[in-house]
């Protein structure tokens, strides 16, 4: 079954009401927003995305944090997809639950591992799998605007400072920091201009 943007909306605006911190619905409705902006840009160079779809999964990316699970990564994916999947939504959504984490399909590039990315975690191998195949530019964009924003969108360099603040270094954190950046480029490169100029209010959210 298809998701749109509109019911991905209603999903987490339904969740807003059981939510004991609903900073991570802001978040999702951020990053949709932001990806949303990306992918008309891109469209209007020509280059095939689905905007709607790119924003659908910019919402529903973290619907795995409405168990208030924690631990980091690996619970809010699974259960972010797991749950997708309940709700008899096709692969292509549920799976933006896992891939958003991950850049570069490759399970050890992360943001805050917290030794998450060992072998014994029992989805270990199974996000590894996952997340082989080359990711859609949609998915990409999402990738990249969860590394722009908070509740706000911000540049990279300063939701990188908001990350290592909140959940400090760790042995893979130089290598997601240099792939985050190789990824904002790909999208300028993409675009022929630098993205942030899509977003004037970056300057303000400085």
């Amino acid at each position: 079954m298809k998701l749109t943007s509109k019911e991905a909306k209603k999903i987490l605006e339904m969740e807003r009401q059981n939510a004991k911190d609903d900073r991570w619905i802001n978040h999702s409705i951020c990053v949709g927003d932001t990806a949303g902006k990306i992918a008309k840009a891109l469209v209007k160079k020509g280059i095939g995305v689905d905007i709607d779809k790119t924003i659908t999964l910019g919402y529903v990316h973290d619907i795995g944090k409405r168990f208030n699970e924690n631990g980091g990564v690996f619970p809010h994916a699974i259960n972010g997809y797991n749950y997708i999947k309940k709700l008899g939504y096709d692969e292509e959504y549920a799976g933006i639950c896992i891939k958003h984490s991950f850049l570069n399909n490759d399970i050890d590039c992360i943001s805050n591992d917290r030794d998450e990315t060992d072998k014994s975690n029992p989805n270990y191998n199974f996000f590894k799998e996952y997340i082989k195949n080359e990711y859609s530019l949609e998915e990409k964009i999402i990738n990249l605007c969860d590394l722009m924003c908070t509740t706000k969108t911000l540049t990279v360099e300063k939701r990188m400072i908001d990350l290592l603040i909140r959940h400090g270094v760790f042995d893979k954190t130089h290598y997601h920091i240099v792939e985050t950046l190789k990824l904002k480029e790909y999208f300028d490169n993409l675009l022929g201009y630098n993205l942030y100029n899509l977003f004037p209010e970056i300057k303000e959210n400085l």
